[in-house]
């Protein structure tokens, strides 16, 4: 082949190249978005992604095996009969999750802590209904508390006490996220927001043709989950987000508040200063568990978790001296605020 063929040959690969891309990028922006609601953990999920098809039987089978392991509202999952002492496979699922939430127990010193369950429950927040327990009460559950109570030896659960219960709670919304974005990944989709009560996964870019935008909803006391007012907007292109707080699931008796998040330490509702707390992680699980211990930690606690933790960004809205709304972000969180 002589050089005036070799070129000509070039040439019309080359066309062939730019054709082709062309006809890609046409039909990916043709392609529509789909979006998918429902119920799952007892909240709503919102799913949008840049399909030609609808995914919503698949997606709501993978939330199913997210349910049958870690819903302690479900009486045929595994937590469940955990729960009761009852002989039961672990799964994937389940083992995946318990090892990260003991890896994070670790690392928050305690903070974090699903075996928080008795607790949780005899405040009233959890799959057991209770209100506001005694001081001898709180001190006989306390001895059934603790991370460091149970551990996961040749695929089964082992407790220390058989009163133990574990309540995934604080981490198994991030985690259904991470599966349904798995999912999506998986069908080779690129484009899409999914997000399940609150906890968030992004990849590309939304249907506007832009970053993926996320408010952060002002801490206003709102059980009624009717307040949209915004503290603040994040580009999470590509992220996880979580939010944990104490503005929306809370109640009061004799004149007092009492907030969802327990800490292990105390067997009481926290006390400190932050409102609301918003991670930025790689994934959502991890997200989630954090935006929990910085609501136990308090200011300084999260402060220095962040410190050894670059991969974390923290965006947390807490009560000054003065009574007044303040914020503190992570420097690395600068670039993600849109606007306030």
């Amino acid at each position: 082949m002589d050089k005036k063929q070799k070129s000509m040959w070039q040439l019309a690969f080359l066309a062939f190249l730019i054709i082709a891309t062309v006809l890609i990028i046409r039909h990916q922006q043709d392609m529509p978005y789909q979006q998918d609601s429902g119920m799952v953990f007892g909240t709503v999920y919102n799913i949008t992604y840049q399909s030609d098809q609808n995914l919503k039987k698949r997606i709501e089978e993978e939330l199913q095996k997210v349910d049958n392991a870690l819903s302690p509202f479900n009486e045929h999952s595994i937590i469940s009969h955990i729960n009761r002492n009852e002989e039961t496979t672990l799964n994937n699922m389940f083992m995946d999750v318990f090892q990260l939430a003991q890896q994070i127990s670790q690392e928050t010193n305690g903070a974090f802590d699903i075996t928080v369950a008795p607790l949780v429950n005899a405040w009233g927040f959890g799959f057991e209904k209770g209100t506001a327990p005694t001081p001898h009460a709180i001190d006989s559950i306390m001895k059934t508390v603790g991370y460091e109570k149970v551990s996961l030896t040749a695929g089964h659960i082992q407790k220390k006490d058989p009163r133990i219960k574990l309540d995934c709670s604080a981490i198994a919304k991030g985690y259904g996220s991470d599966v349904v974005a798995r999912l999506l990944r998986k069908e080779g989709i690129q484009n899409f927001m999914v997000e399940i009560g609150g906890e968030i996964v992004t990849s590309g870019i939304s249907p506007k043709r832009a970053p993926w935008r996320i408010g952060v909803t002002k801490p206003n006391d709102d059980s009624l989950n009717v307040s949209q007012e915004l503290q603040t907007v994040l580009n999470v292109t590509d992220k996880a987000m979580a939010t944990s707080g104490n503005y929306r699931n809370f109640y009061y008796k004799n004149g007092r508040k009492y907030a969802h998040t327990i800490n292990p330490k105390t067997g009481h509702p926290v006390q400190h200063n932050i409102l609301s707390a918003t991670v930025i992680a790689p994934s959502c699980a991890i997200a989630d568990a954090y935006a929990t211990s910085f609501m136990v930690m308090g200011l300084s606690g999260a402060k220095e978790i962040l410190q050894k933790h670059p991969e974390l960004m923290a965006y947390l809205i807490y009560n000054d001296e003065h009574g007044n709304y303040a914020v503190w972000y992570s420097p690395s969180m600068r670039d993600k605020i849109i606007g306030e």
